[in-house]
């Protein structure tokens, strides 16, 4: 789940290696592919995450969003990391605390606007 059963497995003891409170005996996408496990673990109907994905690296990233893809979930992704959102049902594109562009991928590169000149500059 959410990648992290490859880091279990090279830890020193497996599933019972202790981790300290606080995982500081983790790195920092470590820890966030766990709470993203913890937090999937209970199959929820609805669940956000605010830039949950951002201490992964692109690679890790992608494993931790296939994962996610085959929830039945509703998820709510707060992000600015264009790979996070690109397969996004809805995206919503804040500016200033308004909600200035809507609608899928496609839809909002054909716009134009905000969200197309976000987008290139990760492309």
């Amino acid at each position: 789940m959410a990648g992290f059963d490859r880091d279990i497995e090279s830890m020193p003891m497996g599933m019972y290696t202790v981790v300290s409170e606080g995982g500081s005996t983790l790195s920092g996408g470590q820890r966030q592919r766990l709470l993203i496990s913890r937090a999937l673990v209970n199959k929820p109907r609805i669940i956000f995450f605010d830039e949950a994905t951002s201490a992964l690296d692109n690679a890790t990233q992608s494993v931790v969003s296939r994962s996610l893809e085959n929830l039945k979930s509703t998820r709510v992704i707060i992000a600015h990391r264009l790979s996070t959102v690109i397969r996004a049902d809805k995206i919503y594109v804040i500016d200033k605390g308004k909600v200035v562009e809507s609608g899928n991928f496609d839809e909002l590169m054909a716009v134009g606007g905000l969200f197309t000149e976000l987008a290139k500059r990760q492309m």
